[in-house]
């Protein structure tokens, strides 16, 4: 145990006086070097995708904006920077579908609700009191039981 102390406490001792032996003249060509290579580095581009004098905010953190051509996108902050997204009427439809509860499969057994959606990592599933639904899981849950009904009529 004795030795291994002694080599580690000589390597280092060797290390050190290596260190303060170098002469100012290495010291300096080691920083100019490190200035060159620094020198050479590319600086980031500026962002693309700035935040445009005429946008308005529409809810915290996003603004709408129409450009010189007519066409209408969405800016919003985010911790990565500003993103813009096209305003398409499929963005709209797709925001609509969701609050309407569409995609969720909702079955009612008592007082609770059990939900299924398929997300992007496979089948999503919870569970919720009738008195603790929010909007987008009372629209699943009138859905399926139009959906039931529905399908009683045609057995008939």
């Amino acid at each position: 145990m004795k030795t291994k102390i002694v080599t580690i406490g000589a390597v280092s001792a060797c290390l050190f006086l290596s260190l303060g032996s170098m002469s100012a003249d290495d010291k300096q060509a080691a920083d100019k070097q490190q200035a060159q290579t620094a020198a050479k580095k590319p600086t980031p581009a500026p962002s693309a995708t700035a935040l445009p004098a005429g946008a308005v905010l529409t809810a915290p953190g996003t603004y709408s904006y129409t450009d010189p051509q007519g066409k209408k996108w969405i800016y919003r902050r985010t911790p990565f920077g500003v993103v813009r997204l096209d305003d398409s009427p499929e963005r709209a439809a797709a925001k609509t579908a969701a609050v309407n509860g569409a995609g969720i499969k909702a079955t009612e057994d008592g007082d609770t609700v059990h939900f299924e959606r398929q997300g992007p990592f496979g089948l999503w599933k919870w569970d919720k009191k009738k008195s603790e639904l929010d909007e987008t899981e009372k629209a699943a849950l009138r859905n399926s039981q139009d959906g039931e009904k529905t399908a009683s009529k045609q057995d008939q």
